[in-house]
C-alpha cells in the first residue's frame, strides 16, 4: 500500500553531507536550504544539523545521503538513513 495515498502528511525527507560519524549507529547530517527572503526576495542558505539513526554503521564523513523523518529513537535523534546517495572520494 502507498504510504503517501494513506497518510495526509507524508514524513518528511532531506539530503545532506555527513559531517561525524563518531557515535555508535549514529551519523550527523549537515543540510543546506535555499530559501527566498520574503520581504527582498534574496536566496539565503540556511543550514541545519540533524542527527541521523545509521542502522549498518558503514557511512563515512563526506558521503551525500538522503535522510527520513522518523519517530524519536533518543534525546536527539527524530531522522533515519534511507538511501546513500554518493560515497566520499
Amino acid at each position: 500500500m502507498d504510504d503517501t495515498a494513506t497518510r495526509p502528511n507524508p514524513r518528511k525527507v532531506r539530503e545532506g553531507v555527513v559531517t561525524s560519524t563518531a557515535m555508535e549507529k549514529t551519523v550527523v547530517v549537515h543540510v543546506v536550504d535555499r530559501v527566498r527572503h520574503s520581504l527582498y526576495g534574496k536566496t539565503m542558505q540556511r543550514s541545519k544539523k540533524l542527527y541521523a539513526h545509521d542502522e549498518v554503521n558503514d557511512l563515512q564523513v563526506g558521503d551525500r545521503v538522503r535522510v527520513q523523518e522518523t519517530r524519536p529513537l533518543s534525546k536527539l535523534k527524530r531522522w533515519r538513513v534511507t538511501d546513500v546517495l554518493e560515497r566520499a572520494k
